[in-house]
């Protein structure tokens, strides 16, 4: 009896082994598909974008690359190139892959670069956050901390280099610079941090952007500008001083009607792995360039291919 149940117990843990290692692999090889795929998702946003760029001229929501990738069957994409929607030696069933993503313009958003410059804050654009935080509800104590670390992650020289926080990469990072989870969180689709000073795509921000961004403007004029574009995008800032008139202050610095930096988000969903992955892009003429690029959960709660709120 022992000796079976010394072979039993070997047996068990042999098998255990190899189920983990099968199991380890299988994972692996889908973590590695999922990357390639996501990967070509990037490559063909940024051939829309560089359609987009051949074009010039403004960027706004009514153009092919504002619209949402909804969750559809991988195999669809690939039954449109010669009529293949599984490769017989193929690994995984592409059948079972779902696919969706989307494309944000970045300068629809108010960019916290804007704020500090070269170490002094920029009176404009900390009226801008402040009426951000205000409509948002945040506490302006955390506008402050915020200037003053973005301040102090600039320094050079002075007392302030060898205690100055890292200035984070991207807005998921805040909370590097104190700011609560909270306040990212509600910050998250109104704020971006691009890597130079960028103005404020007139065309792509949201009614709460609008109001911060734009010295002046009330509820009234924001809606007017709404409705608008909506018929018809600006094509330049002075399509916007006819539509408000003299008394607000529209400038090439802080406002503009196209865009150079988008967010390009995707999604891959294999069974029950699901992989998210998000990049910054610039766009300059026809040339699209990644800056940067990281996977991980991203905004679980919708899907990726969910359209935003009307803007």
């Amino acid at each position: 009896m022992l000796t079976v149940t010394l072979v039993a117990t070997f047996a068990a843990a042999s098998m255990w082994q190899q189920w983990r290692a099968v199991e380890v692999e299988t994972a692996e090889r889908g973590r590695v598909q999922s990357t390639w795929i996501l990967v070509g998702a990037l490559d063909w946003s940024r051939l829309i974008l560089r359609e987009d760029g051949r074009s010039g001229g403004a960027d706004h929501l009514a153009e092919p690359w504002a619209v949402p990738l909804q969750e559809a069957r991988l195999s669809t994409f690939l039954a449109a190139d010669k009529n293949v929607s599984q490769v017989d030696d193929a690994t995984t069933d592409t059948t079972e892959a779902f696919l969706s993503g989307q494309i944000s313009d970045m300068q629809g958003r108010l960019n916290l670069t804007n704020l500090v410059d070269g170490g002094n804050v920029q009176t404009l654009t900390l009226r801008q956050f402040t009426r951000l935080f205000e409509r948002l509800a945040l506490p302006q104590q955390e506008l402050s901390l915020l200037t003053d670390a973005l301040r102090r992650a600039q320094a050079t020289t002075g007392a302030d280099v060898n205690t100055a926080p890292l200035l984070p990469p991207t807005m998921s990072q805040l909370g590097w610079l104190g700011l609560a989870p909270t306040t990212v969180a509600r910050l998250a689709p109104h704020v971006t941090l691009l890597p130079v000073r960028a103005p404020v795509n007139l065309n792509t921000a949201d009614i709460d952007v609008l109001l911060a961004a734009i010295d002046g403007l009330d509820m009234a004029s924001a809606q007017k500008m709404l409705q608008a574009r909506e018929a018809r995008h600006f094509r330049t800032l002075s399509e916007v001083r006819d539509l408000l008139g003299a008394s607000i202050d529209i400038n090439e610095g802080a406002h503009a009607v196209a865009s150079s930096y988008f967010e390009v988000r995707g999604r891959l969903r294999l069974g029950d792995a699901m992989v998210d992955e998000r990049s910054l892009v610039r766009k300059q003429g026809i040339e699209v360039t990644t800056l940067w690029r990281e996977r991980g959960a991203f905004d679980r709660e919708t899907a990726p291919g969910t359209p935003e709120a009307p803007r």
